[in-house]
């Protein structure tokens, strides 16, 4: 069974549409954050790995939604991981506003310097990545 990453985000007026509820394309940034919080949470925030010249471009995108979240919501997304290659990275995620399920979806990522060319993830993010790959039971 592997581990679930849990990041909490409360929607902001500024994510909500005039129908005071989320605008779809503000779920990405949410993911987005929830995604730098992981990787500050292993020891390797995404500054400092942009400063060893190592980014992860989003490569693919795939969300369901399932509810809405209002201005105000708290909500708890998980993240993991479905693969950690040699230079790719697949994440899933689940926002969740209490137990009602809002958002399923994923994200595919390959690591690149600012040369943009495909490169090896660096020495011990993949160690560090282990224990999160693979979805847990449950989910």
């Amino acid at each position: 069974m592997s581990e679930v990453y849990r990041h909490s985000y409360r929607v902001t007026y500024a994510d909500c549409t005039v129908g005071n509820h989320v605008y779809y394309a503000r779920y990405l940034d949410i993911l987005e954050a929830a995604r730098g919080e992981f990787s500050r949470s292993l020891g390797a925030p995404l500054l400092q790995l942009q400063e060893a010249d190592t980014f992860f471009p989003v490569i693919e995108v795939n969300l369901r939604y399932k509810g809405m979240a209002r201005y105000d919501d708290m909500l708890t997304v998980e993240v993991w991981l479905t693969e950690a290659g040699k230079v790719r990275l697949n994440f899933a995620y689940r926002i969740l506003c209490g137990d009602k399920l809002l958002l399923d979806g994923s994200t595919s990522h390959v690591c690149t310097g600012t040369n943009e060319r495909p490169k090896r993830l660096p020495d011990g993010i993949a160690e560090k990545l282990r224990p999160f790959v693979a979805a847990p039971a449950g989910v």
